[in-house]
């Protein structure tokens, strides 16, 4: 099993930086109200010099740094720029297990047969996540998820680290036992009142040992992964969910007709794909993409399912007119995307 841990660095701070250009040399604190209980979601590298770090209070963040600009955390941008993210690493490694917006197992054992081949496919997924998105992200890539998830945490951001069979243990052993996953408060800290500060101190536990500390078959299991030992394979989604093409242009687009023209032809690519499969549409969306990277999409959904390219490719006009009613510009990429699928036609509630 050859499989990675991906990681979006900073990821809500990263798109807000996007959407405000003017944000990354400042310290970001996203997350809640400072002068109330608010809790810190995620801050930027810049704020993170402070110590600033997730789950801390957002009161805190601000003593610690006055200047900090904090920003509510808005879900819906975030998920749009997530699957935006996933649609493009499934372009290279098919097989994933997301666990969140910004995170999730990769199965490149599906199309690297070595570890060699597996740091050029996480090299891939990398860059293509950045020319997609502009984002970076932090891989790691090991023979268990467990040591895949410590180690695409150890060179952010934009680090990869490949750990290759037999060296799980040795890999894990410096770090702090709470770095394990599966290590919460409660077991931490029982562990280092004992003495068991990092991982290889927990992966060297006796048995009698072990269940006093971690009673129950819990501290088998994490003695087990302590030792790099993790037979979970990946939690995938057997159906496919949506379907989607897109295009960077290779100069910027303002003119309507020529956007439209290039819409009308990406939605007949995506009518064929249905009606290949023998499936239909319910939800037709637009993507588009500024020239800093931004993006937004539109979508719409409809009383019966269609495969008709003529019906997919208006509808995506009409989305494309709305985005940039919105937000006027120049475009460097637009996409259509259709989901709500199923196999069979719909008869539309009259």
């Amino acid at each position: 099993m050859i499989v990675a841990h991906l990681d979006l660095d900073a990821f809500f701070a990263a798109v807000e930086e996007l959407e405000s250009p003017e944000l990354r040399t400042k310290p970001l604190v996203v997350g809640g109200d400072p002068h109330g209980r608010g809790v810190v979601a995620t801050a930027n590298y810049e704020a993170r010099k402070f110590g600033i770090h997730s789950a801390m209070s957002c009161a805190e963040a601000l003593r610690r740094c006055p200047e900090a600009v904090f920003i509510r955390p808005r879900h819906s941008v975030y998920r749009e720029y997530s699957h935006h993210v996933w649609e493009t690493v499934r372009g290279v490694v098919p097989t994933v297990e997301k666990t969140g917006l910004d995170e999730g197992y990769l199965d490149i054992g599906d199309v690297a047969g070595d570890f060699l081949a597996a740091r050029k496919v996480a090299e891939a997924v990398q860059t293509a996540v950045r020319a997609s998105t502009s984002l970076s992200s932090s891989l790691g890539v090991a023979s268990s998820k467990v040591v895949a998830k410590v180690a695409s945490d150890h060179r952010k951001p934009a680090g990869l680290t490949v750990v290759p069979p037999g060296s799980e243990a040795r890999f894990l052993a410096k770090f702090d036992v709470r770095r394990l996953p599966g290590v919460g408060p409660k077991a931490e800290e029982r562990l280092v009142a004992a003495g068991v500060e990092t991982i290889g101190a927990l992966a060297t536990l006796v048995d009698a040992d072990l269940k006093r500390l971690l009673p129950g078959s819990v501290g088998r299991v994490l003695r087990d992964r302590a030792r790099g030992i993790d037979p979970r394979g990946l939690e995938l989604q057997t159906e496919r969910i949506s379907i989607s093409v897109e295009n960077t242009f290779e100069r910027d687009l303002t003119d309507r007709a020529q956007l439209h023209a290039e819409l009308r032809r990406m939605a007949e690519r995506v009518a064929r794909h249905l009606q290949e499969t023998g499936r239909v549409a319910r939800t037709v969306s637009t993507k588009v993409r500024y020239t800093d990277f931004s993006i937004r999409s539109r979508s719409t959904s409809l009383r019966a399912g269609i495969d008709d390219a003529e019906q997919i490719g208006e509808l995506a006009c009409g989305l494309l007119d709305r985005a940039l009613a919105d937000r006027p510009g120049a475009l460097r990429l637009v996409g259509v995307g259709v989901s709500g699928l199923a196999t069979h036609r719909q008869l539309a509630l009259v």
